[in-house]
């Protein structure tokens, strides 16, 4: 926990504390307008570590500091909906809300965000240096001043059964091609009748399918877009990696896979149908989970390459501040406390250092306790991490940062318009190269905007 020292002395505070009216968290709706007074209204994803944090709040940042927190917490298609609302009008209703790396360097510049670097400059125990270079850099704007900061953070990576590739004979390499894993894939198949070669997202979704076919588009030397915005959908490259992508999951892949998220896969994963998953590090502290059939089994090898050196994501549910708020200073003392080391050792005190919002600071993957915990995977989850690079993530220039999703606004539309193509193709009712003509006509929309 941080010092009291670091909070502001408010002689109303005291008075509260004293007359035991201290000012508690809120778990309901967010308040019908900005914070005020000692208050901070908070919209947020309802992911496990979210929900996790707003336990916590009241009796630990709300008891130090006297600041309520009214949360707003909403499913993830929700919650983005929401949030693009709120801030794109600057309706200042929520002063802090959950967004990506995706989300930051747009949200920047409309101007939608505060920037925090002042508060970075005033705040020596929170540490800015220890957040880990790529996600520091992922939340910067184009101004190169920074606009939010990371809950938690992931890359991706290949899990695999350890004990049936050895009943099989198989050795996993230490990194693996696509190549290899497809060999695998078809062993396993052919050898084990109650369980697929491997499990990978098929569900349509900027930010399901397309997120780990994008980086298989990486590797294979693909791109979205050329640097001069032309559309490389129907490229050799683009091609390849799809029909690589699409047949693997049609030859060797779970059932359904068309209508198979990360939810599925993860529950595939759990539940032994299923020998390999490549996905989100963040899936590895499930598997492991005291209560997981699988605990122990899985092995964690960095994401399938096949032209690049790496090919793992990069992804962060971070803390920005609306541009509107009124409640700067309140909204700051919640983003450094829900981001800072303070709260990974309350964390990892209360509920456990497997539980840690983790991904996002070096001194975690430096911690005994979280190292225990997280032996299987933690030493994989941070050279993933550390080796993204969403500026070149492939083999050729690119107009846009992002590894997974390429950086700009229409991305969403676009991904989700496109992977509905293929997870059509995926399900049999059409061809790959169907579905990448369809796609390269809405990429061709999108890239002469730009060019124009």
């Amino acid at each position: 926990m941080r010092s009291q020292s670091r909070h502001r002395t408010r002689a109303v505070l005291a008075a509260a504390v004293a007359s035991g009216m201290l000012l508690t968290a809120c778990s309901g709706a967010g308040g019908s307008g900005g914070g005020g007074g000692d208050t901070v209204n908070v919209l947020m994803v309802n992911n496990p570590q979210m929900v996790e944090l707003q336990k916590l709040t009241e009796a630990n940042f709300t008891e130090e500091t006297g600041i309520k927190v009214n949360f707003t917490v909403l499913p993830e298609n929700d919650v983005r909906d929401k949030i693009s609302q709120d801030f794109a009008n600057q309706a200042g209703q929520y002063d802090v809300a959950t967004i990506s790396n995706y989300e930051t360097p747009i949200y920047a510049r409309n101007g939608w965000l505060h920037e925090l670097d002042p508060y970075l400059a005033d705040d020596a125990e929170y540490d800015e240096q220890d957040i880990l270079e790529p996600m520091r850099v992922s939340l910067t704007g184009e101004d190169g001043k920074t606009y939010a900061q990371p809950f938690y953070g992931e890359s991706s990576f290949l899990m695999y059964r350890k004990d049936i590739f050895e009943d099989l004979g198989l050795t996993m390499p230490e990194k693996p091609t696509w190549d290899e894993v497809a060999e695998f894939a078809a062993e396993v198949d052919n050898e084990v009748s109650d369980m697929k070669g491997i499990c990978l997202r098929g569900l349509p979704g900027w930010g399901e399918l397309i997120a780990p076919l994008t980086t298989v588009v990486n590797t294979f030397g693909g791109t979205w877009f050329d640097e001069d915005w032309n559309a490389q959908l129907t490229s050799p490259e683009f091609t390849e990696a799809t029909e690589f992508y699409v047949n693997l999951l049609r030859d060797h892949g779970q059932s359904g896979a068309a209508q198979s998220g990360y939810a599925e896969c993860l529950n595939n994963m759990t539940q032994g149908n299923t020998a390999m998953w490549y996905d989100a590090t963040a899936g590895a502290g499930s598997l492991e989970a005291d209560n997981s059939p699988v605990q122990g089994k899985i092995g964690y090898v960095p994401a399938p390459v096949k032209e690049t050196d790496s090919s793992g994501w990069l992804y962060t549910w971070a803390w920005g501040m609306q541009k509107a708020s009124e409640n700067t200073d309140n909204a700051w003392e919640f983003i450094s406390w829900a981001s800072g080391k303070g709260y990974e050792e309350l964390v990892g005190e209360q509920s456990g250092w497997s539980n840690v919002p983790a991904g996002k600071r070096a001194s975690t993957y430096e911690n005994t306790d979280y190292q225990e915990a997280a032996e299987a995977f933690y030493d994989v989850t941070f050279q993933a991490i550390s080796e993204a690079n969403p500026a070149e993530p492939g083999v050729q220039p690119r107009p846009a940062a992002g590894i997974q999703f390429v950086g700009i606004p229409e991305f969403t539309d676009l991904g989700t318009r496109v992977s509905r193509e293929i997870s059509s193709a995926i399900a049999g009712q059409q061809t790959v190269e169907e579905a990448l003509a369809k796609s390269q006509a809405a990429a061709e929309r999108v890239g002469e905007g730009y060019q124009d």
